[in-house]
């Protein structure tokens, strides 16, 4: 694994804006969306369309681990960056997930518990670049890889 590049100076201060801008757009949420049995079919579904992904598309280990269904040998293809949590799935590669990056998709599984169906338009609009993403930044940059430890 090659080491992960330092970002850019003040990239904290922008993470810490992203983060106070998604909690300002959560109030104008209804709160019957939010943790709410709504939401939680939301999670259910997207764990559904990951099991579907990941039955399809993964030649690897599928395993439990971390409260994920970890589905390993995905082509490069169908996920970005090092993999993708869609509801309570980890669809990934060949190599197999450090505690860390479980952790941090473990608090996307969390996420998706909570904003349910809003989850993949909310992380959309949040952008693409993980240093501004908020659902990024709250689920660790450093077990996520996206900083070196300590930065």
């Amino acid at each position: 694994m090659s080491p992960i590049p330092a970002p850019e100076p003040g990239w904290a201060e922008r993470a810490e804006q992203a983060v106070a801008r998604g909690r300002r757009i959560d109030r104008f949420i209804p709160a019957a969306l939010l943790d709410s049995p709504i939401s939680h079919a939301g999670a259910v579904y997207g764990t559904a369309v990951g099991w579907v992904w990941g039955a399809i598309w993964s030649t690897g280990r599928i395993e439990r681990r971390h409260g994920l269904w970890v589905f390993r040998g995905m082509p490069k293809r169908t996920f970005r960056r090092g993999g993708v949590c869609v509801g309570c799935c980890f669809l990934t590669g060949d190599d197999d997930p450090t505690d860390a990056v479980l952790r941090h998709e473990a608090v996307h599984a969390r996420q998706w518990r909570r904003y349910g169906f809003l989850m993949p338009v909310l992380y959309l609009l949040a952008g693409r670049d993980p240093l501004r993403n908020r659902f990024e930044i709250e689920a660790g940059l450093e077990d996520g890889n996206y900083v070196p430890r300590g930065a």
